[in-house]
């Protein structure tokens, strides 16, 4: 898979078996394709629903599945884990931090956006500034004091106006960053950590086994 999959969010999550929160609010609803059709798509996709999988069948599918959640190319995906592999610490959390702090993903933490197919559209049409420069590159990676705010003269912008509102008043931020609300800024506080980012720790330890070969 070399090229972004740009075909139905929801076939990822019933092909992987999981709810990958790919669709922001549908996701949390008795709409999501994954409630209503529990296996994976295609006509024989009711038979292979409890197929059983070797030790590197499951460790490709914990890959697919992270890679799908931050929607990164096997390229940066590699990138980040050479990265990890040669941190000094724990490998696996190394690698969460480096997929966490990519700049789509923190407008997503912060709640600028429901889902992170949204916050990578926001950056790349330049609706933020990091520390006060405009940056339209979603895998721009955030440091600890960082601060992040929409661009003032976008906050008239109809998603910003109408759309965010919905969501962003209650939506409660990981414990890594801050948020003045008022004035729809955000401040990288701590670096990200795997207990709040939602990732199973299982697939980050089945990827990291599966690159360590």
């Amino acid at each position: 898979m070399s090229a972004r999959y740009i075909g139905p969010k929801e076939k990822i999550e019933r092909r992987l078996g999981e709810k990958l929160f790919l669709k922001g609010e549908r996701s949390y609803s008795s709409k999501a394709a994954i409630v209503k059709k529990p296996y994976p798509p295609g006509m024989h996709g009711r038979k292979t629903k409890n197929r059983r999988f070797s030790e590197y069948g499951l460790q490709l599918i914990s890959k697919q599945k992270i890679r799908a959640i931050y929607k990164v190319l096997e390229k940066q995906f590699r990138k980040y884990i050479d990265q990890s592999l040669k941190s000094k610490g724990d490998s696996g959390e190394a690698l969460v931090q480096n997929l966490e702090r990519r700049l789509d993903n923190v407008v997503f933490r912060m709640g600028f956006s429901d889902a992170r197919d949204t916050a990578r559209q926001l950056v790349s049409h330049g609706h933020f500034l990091v520390n006060e420069k405009p940056i339209n590159i979603p895998s721009s990676r955030v440091k600890v004091g960082d601060i992040i705010k929409i661009k003032p003269n976008n906050i008239g912008n109809r998603y910003f106006s109408s759309f965010l509102p919905r969501f962003f008043k209650k939506y409660q931020p990981p414990s890594w960053v801050d948020m003045d609300k008022e004035n729809f800024i955000g401040r990288v506080k701590n670096l990200p950590n795997s207990a709040e980012s939602g990732l199973d720790h299982k697939d980050i330890q089945a990827i990291i086994e599966f690159y360590s070969r």
